[in-house]
């Protein structure tokens, strides 16, 4: 079992930036891939990011590549999202997932695939 606790949203300004926190408890990270999504209102959770277990491999939307960034502290069971120059369109709840017992390497963009999720947090981008 693992338990899935975010953290860092906010009002930013457009340009801004936030770093989301995803502290995990009951269990390490080994062997989780996590991910990232988000979700607007009025519309479905969509892949912001995701890393395979071991942090061998990470994938993000298009719409964030380049300004987002995912990375993990073992020591701190916490996977992190870094997001730079944001934009109003990135407003959203924000939710970090945690898929068990995966295969090296892979990254998983379905919120399907994932097995336990946070609360969310929300963040707010204004113009």
């Amino acid at each position: 079992q693992v338990q899935l606790v975010e953290s860092g949203g906010g009002l930013v300004q457009a340009g801004g930036s936030l770093r989301l926190s995803c502290a995990a408890s009951g269990r390490t990270f080994r062997y989780n891939a996590m991910g990232w999504f988000r979700q607007a209102p009025g519309k479905e959770r969509a892949f912001v990011g995701g890393m395979s277990w071991g942090a061998r491999s990470t994938s993000y939307a298009d719409s964030v590549k380049g300004r987002f960034t995912i990375s993990i502290d073992n020591a701190k069971n916490t996977v992190y999202l870094q997001m730079n120059s944001l934009k109003p369109e990135d407003t959203a709840v924000y939710y970090c997932a945690a898929k068990q017992s995966s295969p090296a390497g892979y990254v998983y963009n379905s919120p399907h695939e994932y097995d336990y999720w946070g609360q969310g947090t929300q963040v707010t981008v204004s113009s």
